[in-house]
């Protein structure tokens, strides 16, 4: 329940809410969703989720980062077996990798979490996080559990169980090294201890307050043979399960389902055909007590282990067998006789209570849907700030013959509203009501993802209001309670009048002429934002530069004062600036110079800060910037970062200023060469193919673009020639899975997915007198300080003699890694192919880094 509503409501009115939507918040993401529209169900869909209310278990899959699932299961579970099914991942996919733009860390969690909920949207399944961040690629549990503060996952794995409440569990991964990512390995082990503990009051008592103890039945692996090839496993208590049956309901087999769900994961590039056979998986036990036949044996998934259940079974067999697929409505009455008796008995069954509160949940959609009731609450604008006003619109229609009145909650009255002047609905007619809410201050805060919220640590988002743990988003900041009232007419007795409320998320929804109509969340945003152009400004002497500050306003006729702190031996001018907006959403532009420090040095790294001052403020406040992330499979999101930018002057020499850049996967770096002053020139598919490139002194090939780019193909040959006629080629990371050039080499070298993981490991000059680390720049042990997330991936491990070898690094206790930078003379001129992360550390201003990547292109 949105906290807003809890303050507002009279104690009458909430109390009603709240027993109505019981555990709005725990299941919000199966009743209400950020900035998608409202779901409606086919006549058969309808039928499908009936015969789940027959259905009283729960499954739970356990993994490490999205994508880490197993689709086809979670389907089969959630669709065939009609299970309560949950996908628990232990980060969100902070660290991983990005395909389809240029973000990273949070911002690239932010992507994969909606990747997931769009992924649990078609498989049938529920999402759950715990705070573990994902720092990067793990090669070992131990790593794992000392960055992250093992306990700390723990404890979010225990209260994730004991508020699921599982009857088993299902890991993607074995608990050993087989596992292959020190993150997956740690999932398992701590699916292995939480069994155990969750059952357990002595185990995180102070958890028992919010969640009570909870023994799973069984843990199993989801085993597999080497590359998912799904031969039976070498393992003693396995069950086979076919999982690829075809599901007349929806039209489309398991793993049809599998298919479209992976297939979110967009920016893993992990588009997914679809499979028209059958699948057979295997589960293995961990944990637990023996099942011969099948993963629930012994475990009772009927009503009948709920105590005074009477003939629910048999009046939603009765729902059942007199469906009519022309007429869904017939069996709203019969399911308000379900609902009646199963809140009777929800007192009585405290070990089900949250079971039978997901059942509510599913009767009210079902009720809902058999009804064709559209209920939508739309905004005017798509963003509003505190101490404004929100103008919205409910919209409803129903497609039944009953007489149905809708009245919502109007929170300037305190009181419910009906939405037409009539005394009900007319079937198929669509009713408008408008009206608006003020946001004070005290109620509302921006809606920044809560995770992001407290600072955030290298192992660990800090999130203080422990209810929050485990949800994958945040409800919707402003629900709009709507209260049905159906009159059943009835010529033998008299008529029937049920009421049931509905909580309406606020979103805002428009059309493109290309597209069809979109729906994204309403953003709260602060009153005033400021963003720096660049988040990190790269100094290569100590010429002042002219940057340029947005401020942009959250509501009409801001006025205040923008301040930038600036670190020790740096100056800015002026120190502030008044600023006056007119127009929300309207942007100022300011500029300031800045001046860094004479002296160059790998020290001189530090924050600039954005201060505001508003009009009626005593103070200045730390500003907050707005980014957004607008992609068309996911929602639209909106986070609040700190206003501030790296400065950074380098101890920097550059000689070669006229570069080009084939542009990979999320790259930022050109961008940052143009502030050292580099001329870089963007090559595409168009402009690589027409123009002469030996005026470029150097060309530069972004992180997995021979992955990514299908016209470099055509382009081998050309870059070749170039590099004999004196041009440098410098090639990033690839990876060889999904390689569209094999042999892009100047000569033939083979990728593996070696890779140090540890960005403090140390590295080994193999020739330190080798140009590369010499001219125009010396490189010594101290560039290789300050590192982010890793040193590199994807090193080569075979290559021909032709190449040298620069540098050496390995993880602890891991044989030495050579085939991060090779470097081979070809002709006039030199090509190189480097694993090492350069992508990560040059938009982070790792002065080392930057000064190495210069000798690249030298």
């Amino acid at each position: 329940m949105n906290i807003f509503l809890q303050k507002i409501f009279s104690p009458k009115i909430f109390f009603f809410i709240f027993i109505v939507l019981i555990s709005f918040q725990k299941n919000f993401a199966q009743s209400a969703s950020q900035g998608l529209a409202p779901k409606q169900l086919s006549a058969s869909e309808i039928l499908l989720e009936i015969k789940k209310l027959h259905t009283l278990g729960t499954a739970l899959y356990l993994a490490a980062h999205p994508d880490d699932e197993n689709t086809a299961m979670i389907a089969y579970l959630a669709n065939e077996r009609h299970l309560r099914t949950g996908y628990l991942s232990l980060t969100r996919g902070d660290g991983g990798q990005n395909l389809i733009g240029a973000e990273q860390r949070e911002l690239m969690g932010l992507i994969r979490t909606q990747e997931l909920l769009q992924a649990r949207r078609i498989d049938g399944g529920e999402q759950f996080f715990t705070r573990a961040n994902d720092f990067g690629f793990s090669k070992n549990a131990k790593e794992s559990f000392e960055i992250w503060g093992k306990n700390n996952v723990l404890s979010d794995v225990v209260r994730i169980i004991r508020q699921f409440r599982p009857d088993v569990i299902i890991c993607r991964f074995p608990p050993d090294r087989r596992a292959g990512h020190g993150h997956h390995e740690a999932s398992t082990l701590l699916a292995l201890e939480a069994f155990e503990m969750a059952g357990d009051k002595t185990k995180f008592p102070e958890q028992l307050s919010e969640v009570s103890v909870w023994q799973p039945t069984r843990l199993f692996w989801n085993a597999y043979s080497p590359n998912f090839q799904n031969a039976p496993p070498d393992t003693t208590n396995t069950i086979s399960v076919e999982i690829g049956k075809y599901n007349p309901l929806l039209g489309k087999s398991n793993l049809i389902l599998a298919a479209e769900s992976r297939s979110m994961h967009k920016s893993q590039g992990f588009g997914t055909a679809k499979n028209h056979g059958l699948r057979t998986d295997f589960l293995t036990l961990l944990k637990g007590k023996p099942a011969k036949k099948d993963i629930f044996d012994d475990i009772d998934l009927t009503w009948n282990k709920i105590k005074n259940a009477g003939n629910i079974d048999v009046l939603l067999e009765k729902i059942e067998k007199n469906y009519d697929f022309n007429k869904p409505y017939l069996i709203v009455s019969q399911l308000f006789e379900v609902r009646k008796h199963i809140m009777q008995i929800l007192p009585q069954n405290t070990d089900y209570k949250n079971l039978l509160e997901k059942k509510i949940i599913q009767i009210d959609n079902l009720i809902k849907q058999s009804l064709g009731l559209w209920i939508d609450a739309n905004a005017n604008i798509p963003n509003t700030s505190v101490q404004d006003t929100v103008k919205y619109e409910i919209e409803a229609s129903h497609q039944s013959p009953y007489k149905i009145n809708i009245q919502y909650f109007d929170m300037n009255t305190n009181s419910y509203k009906n939405i037409t002047s009539n005394s009900s609905l007319e079937m198929g007619k669509l009713y408008k009501s408008p009206n608006f809410i003020f946001l004070q201050k005290n109620r509302f805060s921006t809606s920044q993802p809560y995770w992001l919220n407290e600072k955030i640590e290298k192992g660990l988002f800090q999130v203080s209001n422990t209810q929050k743990i485990g949800l994958p988003e945040n409800p919707p900041f402003l629900q709009i309670p709507t209260q049905i009232t159906i009159t059943f007419e009835d010529n033998k007795t008299e008529n029937l009048t049920e009421s049931l409320t509905f909580l309406a998320p606020i979103t805002y929804k428009y059309t493109k002429a290309e597209d069809e109509e979109i729906y994204r969340p309403l953003e709260i945003t602060p009153e005033v934002m400021v963003n720096f152009s660049e988040k990190t400004f790269l100094f290569a002497s100590e010429q002042e530069e002219t940057i340029e500050v947005a401020v942009r306003a959250g509501k009409k006729d801001v006025k205040g004062t923008l301040k930038l702190d600036v670190p020790q031996g740096w100056r800015v001018e002026p120190l502030t600036q008044n600023f006056e907006i007119g127009q929300k959403d309207q942007e100022k532009d300011f500029t300031f110079k800045i001046f860094p420090p004479k002296n160059a040095s790998n020290n001189n790294k530090a924050k600039m800060k954005a201060f505001i001052k508003l009009e009626n403020d005593k103070d200045f406040q730390p500003a907050k910037g707005i980014t957004r992330i607008d992609y068309r499979h996911i929602p639209l999101q909106t986070i609040f970062p700190n206003a501030e930018t790296l400065l950074n002057r380098l101890d920097l020499k550059t000689t070669k200023k006229n570069i080009a850049y084939i542009a990979g996967a999320g790259d930022e770096i050109p961008r940052y060469l143009t502030q050292i002053g580099y001329e870089v020139t963007l090559l595409d598919k168009n402009t690589l193919a027409k123009e002469s490139l030996d005026k470029y002194a150097s060309i530069v090939i972004g992180v997995r673009a021979y992955n990514t780019e299908e016209h470099l193909v055509n382009e081998q040959e050309k870059l070749k020639k170039y590099v004999e006629n004196g041009g440098t080629l410098v090639v990033q990371y690839q990876t060889a899975q999904r390689l569209l050039v094999k042999n892009f080499g100047i000569y033939p070298f083979t990728l593996s997915r070696e890779r140090v993981t540890v960005e403090e490991a140390p590295i080994k000059m193999l020739l330190p007198e080798h140009e590369i680390l010499n001219t125009p720049n010396k490189i010594t042990q101290d560039d290789f300080a300050d590192w982010v997330q890793e040193r590199g991936l994807y090193f080569a491990d075979t290559w021909a003699k032709e190449y040298t070898a620069i540098l050496a690094s390995n993880d602890p206790n891991e044989p030495e890694l050579q085939g991060g930078l090779l470097v081979a003379n070809y002709g006039k001129g030199k090509f190189v192919y480097t694993g090492y992360a350069f992508f990560r550390q040059i938009p982070a201003g790792v002065s080392g880094a930057i000064r190495l990547f210069v000798n690249l292109l030298d």
